[in-house]
C-alpha cells in the first residue's frame, strides 16, 4: 500500500494530481469524527480542514431562537472548511459531525500554504464550494415549498448515500433540528413510512429497506442534488 492509500477514500483527495497528493499527503493527519462534535463554529477562524473518509458532517445555520436547520452534507466527496484556504475568509455555518466516521485533516494555515502553490489545488476547491452553494439553493427551496414527508424521504436517501449506509444512528430529535421542524412531526412521518414498510425506527437507529419506495416519497430535490453532483463533481450517489 502506498504511503497516500489511506487517504483516498475520501473522493476530493483521489481527484487530485499527483504532484498535489505528494505535496499534501505527508502533512495529512488521521482522526475520527465522532457524532454531534463540533468542527468549525460561525464566524471563527478555521482552525483546520477535514477531508471524510466514512460519516457524514452536516452545515447547519443558527437561528435567534435557539433552531437550527441543515444547509448541507459532506461525505467522503469533499471538504469541509475548504474556505480556510482563502485569506480572511471565517465560516458562515457551523459544522457539526452527523454521522460518526474516520477523516483525514491537515492544519488551515499549512494548507493555504499548497494552495496558493497550485492552481489545480484551487480549482478544485472552488468545485467543491460551487457544490455545497448548490446544496444550499436546494435545500432552501425544498424547506420552503415540500411536506415534511417528502423533505425526510430525500433526507434519509442523501444520508444512505452519502454515509453508504443503509442503517444510520440518527434519533428522532436530531432528524426534527436538521429539518428545521418540530419532534412531532418526525415520529408522525417515519410511523408513515415504517406502515408503508419504507423504513425501521428502533432505539435510535433508522434502516432504510425499500430505496424505490423512499425515492417514489421525496421530493424532486434528492435527484436535483444528484445531478449537480454529477456535473460538478463527476459522480452520482447510488441511490
Amino acid at each position: 500500500m502506498s504511503p497516500g492509500a489511506p487517504h483516498i477514500a475520501n473522493r476530493f483527495l483521489a481527484r487530485l494530481p499527483d504532484a498535489d497528493r505528494e505535496a499534501l499527503f505527508p502533512r495529512l493527519r488521521s482522526l475520527e469524527l465522532v457524532q454531534h462534535t463540533v468542527l468549525h463554529e460561525v464566524g471563527e477562524p478555521f482552525k483546520d480542514i477535514w477531508f471524510p473518509h466514512s460519516g457524514i458532517v452536516s452545515l447547519v445555520v443558527d437561528l435567534a431562537s435557539g433552531e437550527m436547520i441543515e444547509a448541507g452534507t459532506v461525505g467522503r466527496e469533499g471538504v469541509v472548511g475548504a474556505g480556510a484556504a482563502f485569506v480572511g475568509t471565517v465560516p458562515v455555518n457551523r459544522a457539526v459531525v452527523q454521522i460518526g466516521g474516520t477523516a483525514s485533516a491537515i492544519a488551515a494555515d499549512e494548507f493555504r500554504t499548497l494552495v496558493d502553490r497550485s492552481p489545480q489545488l484551487r480549482n478544485q476547491l472552488f468545485v467543491c464550494e460551487d457544490f455545497l452553494l448548490a446544496q444550499a439553493q436546494q435545500c432552501a427551496a425544498c424547506n420552503a415549498t415540500h411536506p415534511v414527508e417528502r423533505r425526510l424521504a430525500r433526507w434519509l436517501l442523501r444520508c444512505r448515500d452519502v454515509a453508504y449506509c443503509d442503517e444510520i444512528a440518527l434519533t428522532h430529535e436530531f432528524v426534527a433540528e436538521m429539518l428545521g421542524v418540530r419532534r412531532s412531526s418526525v415520529t408522525i412521518v417515519t410511523t408513515t413510512l415504517q406502515r408503508a414498510g419504507l423504513i425501521e425506527c428502533r432505539r435510535g437507529r433508522i434502516r432504510l429497506l425499500d430505496m424505490d419506495g423512499l425515492r417514489a416519497s421525496a421530493c424532486e430535490c434528492y435527484e436535483a442534488i444528484n445531478d449537480v453532483s454529477e456535473r460538478l463533481l463527476g459522480y452520482r450517489p447510488r441511490g
